[in-house]
């Protein structure tokens, strides 16, 4: 069983990461895992709005922690995805999304300023993995489940009370598929959740397929 990670923030892209990628990846390969998905912070928040910057130069700030890890894991058979956590402008939901690639980002201005549906639409023209983080932490709430893909019924961010059994029942509920992330931001975040393959997807795009799939299994630590 191959195990990745889902959930993982770098502090190159995200503010509240306080591991710099190359050490992640590190950790994450002395703890037994096969890759990483890179899911640095996406939103106004963290990026701000086209009063203030240029989509390309948001862009380029959010991917520097991803091609930093994957620079780190390069000639190793440590596989490293492209993820995003994104939050629109009008509540405190978080989403991660799997199997875009730098090209559909840059294709998509602003995409953080628009809404669940719109992302949604995108996603099922393009193939990606759409699930919601954390659903029932508190200030976040469930969203409109016909939008999405899946729900991280485990998060294992020690900082936070996400109320994974309401997420796992409610995945059940609504018949979403269920995945599990560590919600990596510190040293401490290691290793705090999984979700196993079979076999290893050899890129974001196969990743997001095998999800869409089931192709997976999730688990609360493989520690």
């Amino acid at each position: 069983m191959y195990q990745i990670e889902l959930h993982f923030h770098t502090a190159e892209s995200s503010h509240c990461g306080k591991v710099r990628a190359a050490d992640g990846v590190k950790q994450y390969q002395e703890a037994g895992y096969s890759g990483i998905a890179v899911t640095d912070h996406f939103s106004k928040r963290e990026r701000g709005g086209p009063e203030e910057n240029s989509w390309e130069d948001v862009c380029s700030r959010f991917l520097k922690g991803f091609y930093a890890a994957e620079e780190a894991a390069k000639g190793t058979d440590f596989s490293v995805f492209l993820g995003m956590e994104i939050r629109f402008p009008y509540d405190e939901n978080d989403f991660l999304v799997y199997g875009f690639t730098e090209k559909f980002l840059r294709e998509n201005p602003w995409i953080y300023m628009k809404e669940l549906t719109d992302l949604y639409k995108l996603s099922e023209k393009e193939g990606l993995y759409l699930a919601q983080a954390h659903p029932f932490r508190p200030k976040c709430s469930l969203a409109d489940t016909e939008c999405l893909h899946g729900l991280e019924v485990y998060n294992g961010n020690p900082r936070h009370n996400s109320h994974n059994n309401l997420a796992l029942s409610a995945a059940k509920r609504y018949h979403l598929g269920m995945i599990a992330g560590s919600d990596f931001h510190q040293p401490e975040d290691l290793s705090r959740g999984r979700t196993g393959f079979a076999e290893l997807p050899h890129s974001g795009q196969e990743l997001s397929e095998m999800l869409r799939k089931g192709e997976f299994t999730c688990k609360s630590s493989c520690k």
